[in-house]
């Protein structure tokens, strides 16, 4: 399962992981988040320990938004030692996020 990171968690969970980050910028009023949320959950299964995927709320975590400019969803952000080494803006298929996330191990 997708981990839930916030404003409070971001900097333990995204900022100093070891692992690379899968980070979904999402929201429940956001009808694309929801044809991507389910990918976002495939991909955590499949990476289960080799990689942190995570879903942030716009709505309640601006912080993090903000410091990454995030202003369309879904954004998803793919971390690698804490900086972002890549970016997805809108839905797409599952191989899109997987050939980019399987990039980054």
């Amino acid at each position: 399962m997708a981990l839930e990171i916030t404003d409070a968690n971001f900097e333990e969970l995204v900022s100093k992981s070891d692992k690379p980050v899968l980070l979904d910028f999402w929201a429940e009023w956001c009808g694309p988040c929801r044809m991507v949320g389910p990918i976002v959950e495939e991909l955590s299964k499949d990476y289960e320990g080799k990689a942190i995927v995570g879903k942030i709320d716009v709505d309640s975590n601006a912080n993090v938004s903000a410091m990454f400019g995030v202003r369309n969803i879904p954004t998803i952000l793919f971390f690698k030692g804490g900086q972002v080494v890549d970016k997805q803006v809108g839905a797409v298929p599952k191989s899109v996020l997987d050939a980019k996330l399987k990039a980054l191990l």
